[in-house]
């Protein structure tokens, strides 16, 4: 597995691009700068990898676009040490990117195999502290609950309370919820006390629909 200095150069550039367009938070900058994209993708794509794009990684998941996980990460807020759940393991990218970003990581995948491969995949790279879980995320993790903070990596049709529940007091869940008209809004939830929530709204994306239950 090669990252070479053409693939440094070009994170290089594109950390500069995410900053262009309004990603602040140099922590999150800095991770996206450090994890190799490229080998995260298909041997076709390598050449495409730091373009703000999102491609397919089997069983109808997607990478996202770097845009949308710089985003996710800064409206975490994430400080050194912070229990991070991550719904939708995914390729592993974006639990890498919170992993290097000093979180203490702990992802969960419905699909079993894409579960398997991402593992061994990320560990294989030296990410050994991001904890993996085969598991329905409209569950969450509730042995390892609380939180400090929860991002979930799929458009959800409504808020799952599991979540939210999840979350330490000041936790921040970020999420993309679907809207009437098709449309994807991302929202930062604060829980402010045992039972009170803060919402804040903020652009529309576009995400795979978050699933309930598992694949085997």
């Amino acid at each position: 597995m090669k990252d070479s200095y053409i693939h440094k150069g070009q994170r290089k550039k594109l950390v500069a691009l995410l900053a262009q367009k309004g990603i602040e938070d140099q922590r999150a900058l800095n991770a996206i700068n450090n994890v190799p994209r490229h080998l995260f993708l298909d041997k076709a794509f390598e050449g495409h990898a730091y373009q703000n794009k999102a491609f397919q990684i089997g069983e109808g998941q997607t990478i996202s676009h770097p845009y949308t996980v710089a985003f996710q990460t800064q409206t975490l807020d994430i400080k050194r040490g912070d229990k991070i759940l991550e719904i939708g393991t995914g390729s592993g990218y974006q639990a890498c990117v919170l992993d290097e970003c000093g979180a203490r990581v702990f992802s969960i995948e419905r699909f079993k195999s894409l579960h398997k491969k991402t593992s061994d995949f990320i560990k294989s790279l030296g990410y050994s502290r991001i904890k993996t879980f085969f598991g329905d995320g409209y569950q969450g993790l509730p042995t390892f609950a609380p939180f400090d903070k929860i991002i979930v990596t799929a458009a959800a049709p409504y808020i799952p309370e599991a979540l939210t529940e999840q979350l330490k007091i000041n936790g921040i869940l970020c999420i993309p919820l679907n809207n009437e008209d098709g449309s994807q809004t991302m929202l930062k939830i604060t829980r402010l006390s045992e039972r009170e929530y803060e919402r804040e709204a903020f652009e529309e994306f576009k995400f795979v629909p978050m699933l309930k239950g598992r694949n085997f």
